[in-house]
């Protein structure tokens, strides 16, 4: 897809064979690396994820032929292959159906793809506690790490995280561009808890 084509922040809803495809380790890694820092190589990934460039090769031709990534138009040699995410976002869209679904594969790739994510948030978590002293104390005063128990009905909860989403997309609206701004990185976990 030409860029002009292309939406500045599109978001990908998975189906049960997208989820499939995506659903390992490394493939999730990739996808993420090329969105968080644009396109790159299978070579420059390998050495950015600490893997193999076969290995990275590999899992962007299987990436590619699901429409997750693409090659990135007039970049690139036929030795050597640039590639971009084709979306900026992913999304399951009816958790239910994959949860429920009749397919174990189905409910298998989610549990990965959700331990994966949670796997990432954690990484990155530490990594800033383990560098915090590094940064300005601006960022360290902008930063946080709270969390919140409510009591709330399922209408509730969606009702909050719906707000907290339009919230986080209205500041990517509002998003800096070059030196002046800083990746700045949202991790959003609510689920229910029992008594005990």
């Amino acid at each position: 897809m030409a860029d002009s084509a292309r939406p500045e922040h599109s978001i990908r809803t998975l189906d049960p064979r997208s989820l499939r495809a995506l659903a390992h380790p490394l493939r999730i890694r990739i996808l993420g690396a090329l969105r968080e820092y644009g396109p790159s190589t299978a070579s420059r990934l390998a050495e950015r994820l600490h893997e193999s460039s076969g290995a990275t090769s590999y899992h962007l031709r299987q990436l590619a032929a699901y429409d997750f990534v693409e090659e990135e138009p007039g970049r690139g040699t036929a030795r050597e292959r640039w590639w971009r995410a084709a979306q900026q976002g992913t999304q399951l869209g009816d958790v239910e159906e994959y949860v429920h679904h009749p397919d174990p594969e189905v409910r298998g790739a989610l549990m990965l793809l959700m331990h994966e994510v949670a796997t990432t948030h954690a990484r990155e978590l530490n990594t800033w506690l383990g560098t915090v002293h590094e940064w300005p104390e601006e960022w360290r005063q902008a930063s946080d790490l709270s969390d919140f128990t409510l009591r709330l009905t399922p209408e509730l909860a969606g009702e909050l995280n719906q707000r907290l989403h339009e919230l986080i997309e209205s500041y990517r609206k509002r998003a800096v561009e070059g030196e002046e701004g800083t990746r700045f990185r949202v991790h959003l976990h609510a689920f229910p808890r029992t008594e005990d």
